[in-house]
């Protein structure tokens, strides 16, 4: 059954996230290559910016404080792609969904205490190759209103 084309411009959100430095250090060790060692992420690789990991690196550095790794975003930017195929009224059968493709804009640099509230929309939906294709657009700004990072997320559901 063909998702109905009129829920295009439903919205979802907004989503609260609160940025802590933990997690952004966990993340930027973990996708660095870090071994974890006595329940902690280890050390990070050399090839790791201490921007992303070393606080006091990072208060020294262009943005004063630690910054996250660019796609440390899904964590808090993917919500309203996951609440629209989810959404009972739109039928997705989540069994043939592959996730298709996600891309992101950067706006500035996220950093920990930033508060990010994120709202989406389903920008599109179509078929092609007898497959359901659902768009969902995102947006997530900080604490103080400006826009951190943009999102598009494609949904795949694979025909029965």
């Amino acid at each position: 059954m063909a998702i109905d084309k009129r829920f295009i411009g439903r919205e979802y959100g907004p989503y609260s996230y609160t940025i802590g430095a933990e997690k952004l250090r966990e993340f930027a060790l973990a996708l660095g290559g870090a071994h974890p060692a006595a329940g902690t992420p280890g050390e990070a690789p050399a090839h790791v910016s201490p921007l992303l990991h070393d606080a006091q690196a990072a208060k020294a550095g262009p943005y004063g404080d630690l910054i996250a790794f660019p796609s440390f975003a899904v964590v808090f930017a993917i919500r309203p792609f996951g609440s629209a195929v989810a959404d009972p009224e739109l039928g997705v059968n989540l069994l043939m969904l592959v996730h298709g493709e996600q891309e992101l804009e950067f706006l500035d640099v996220m950093r920990p205490g930033d508060v990010m509230s994120t709202t989406g929309r389903i920008a599109n939906i179509y078929e092609k190759a007898g497959m359901e294709f659902v768009v969902v657009t995102s947006e997530s700004r900080n604490q103080r209103g400006d826009v951190v990072v943009k999102g598009t997320w494609t949904a795949v559901i694979r025909g029965s």
